[in-house]
């Protein structure tokens, strides 16, 4: 069982517990799926960028990335339905608690000046979006292959009720949060 699941299980569940007693051990929130994307704007004019990133995000995330393509055209940015413009990968169970206890205690202390990450960016329903401005912090990715510095956003789904449930779930599982 991987290292996160077995914390939450032994120590978190019960932290939450009591915290915001509730009456069933069903009630408890837990992640339910963690969602990496990476958008690439400059894929309209360069569709090999996209195979870079896609390997890229398959190495650090240990799953195959699906293609994700628009979904209007935009003449503006010259972009048509359909064209691929990004690059995504759906965590679940043991990938899931793997790739978060990777993020939380390898990558995110890789950050240059890191302080914690922020404690406001909850959707109201508990869940999380982190936003990393480079691929380089994880261990995975060879510095000498990267060809572009390329950002990354990283959903946490929960289902907790709230944003305090969220937060305290991801504090009791070790999330750095600024002070």
């Amino acid at each position: 069982m991987a290292r996160l699941k077995e914390i939450y299980h032994k120590d978190v569940m019960q932290k939450l517990r009591s915290d915001f007693s509730y009456a069933n051990i069903m009630e408890v929130p837990k992640i339910v799926k963690v969602v990496v994307n990476m958008g690439l704007g400059e894929a309209i004019q360069n569709v090999k960028i996209l195979d870079s990133a896609a390997a890229e995000l398959a190495a650090i995330t240990g799953q195959k990335t699906v293609i994700t393509k628009a979904k209007k055209s935009i003449a503006t940015f010259k972009l048509r339905q359909g064209m691929p413009i990004g690059c995504m990968v759906t965590l679940r169970r043991a990938k899931m608690y793997e790739f978060l206890d990777r993020l939380m205690n390898v990558s995110l202390p890789r950050v240059r000046d890191f302080k914690g990450v922020s404690a406001k960016a909850f959707d109201g329903k508990g869940n999380y979006t982190l936003g990393i401005k480079e691929q380089l912090i994880f261990p995975e990715i060879n510095y000498d292959a990267v060809d572009k510095i390329k950002g990354m956003n990283i959903t946490i789904v929960t289902s907790a009720k709230t944003d305090e449930e969220g937060r305290a779930l991801l504090k009791y599982l070790g999330m750095p949060f600024r002070n």
